[in-house]
């Protein structure tokens, strides 16, 4: 690895991948993309959403990633925030398919680590695969802590939003450690219904295809004849 002129650190390598790293493997850069993928995010939320990166860091990252094209900076009536430019938004699906992989490598959280309830909806995104369940078109309702969401099949098709659903056949809901600890596998959906840590309301037999969507469980099999 070879450091420029200007002190950042580069591969020096002919390839996409050094390339990409080259613009976004720095610590913390990655995450901040993760903020602003559900929105223009004040630098007073980038802040409190990422314990531990310190004001000078983060402001050197969104200067970095403004200078790149990945980050621009738009007004609002509270000030400016920030938010994903064309060429941030084409890392959406690379830093889904991230998280879809590492929440496989996670297990019981340690005392020190913190999540938030809009993680869930990321995690959410990353995990729904509607080809699953092809022929179903139905909307399912999450309530994380604070945060409300929800996913809707269509015939193969998923989209996501924030907010309430119109009518839901299912609304859940649970608390972001519990959400993130069901994603990794470290505690099963029903053995959270079990316990009381995650509550649904509406039809009981959505919970099978909720759960199957997000990879949760496998998709049930035939009856026997």
């Amino acid at each position: 690895m070879t450091t420029t002129a200007r002190g950042e650190r580069q591969y020096r390598q002919y390839c996409g991948l050094a390339a990409a790293l080259d613009t976004v493997g720095e610590r913390w850069t990655l995450l901040i993309v993760r903020e602003l993928l559900l929105g223009p995010r004040r630098y007073t939320e980038l802040l409190a959403d990422l314990p531990g990166i310190g004001t000078n860091l983060l402001a050197d990252r969104l200067k970095k990633l403004s200078a790149a094209g990945i980050v621009e900076r738009s007004e609002t009536g509270a000030g400016h925030a920030y938010r994903l430019g064309p060429l941030g938004e084409q890392l959406r699906e690379p830093v889904l398919a991230l998280s879809k992989w590492g929440i496989g490598l996670l297990g019981e959280p340690s005392a020190d680590m913190i999540t938030r309830p809009h993680w869930a909806l990321l995690a959410v995104q990353s995990m729904a695969d509607a080809s699953r369940l092809p022929e179903v078109a139905e909307t399912y309702e999450f309530r994380v802590d604070e945060e409300t969401f929800h996913l809707t099949l269509d015939h193969g098709a998923v989209t996501t939003a924030r907010g309430p659903a119109d009518s839901p056949v299912l609304s859940i809901r649970t608390d972001a450690t519990t959400f993130v600890r069901i994603g990794a596998g470290a505690l099963g959906p029903f053995e959270a219904l079990a316990t009381g840590k995650l509550t649904f309301a509406g039809d009981a037999d959505a919970v099978v295809r909720c759960s199957t969507v997000l990879g949760l469980m496998e998709r049930p099999g035939p009856a026997a004849g």
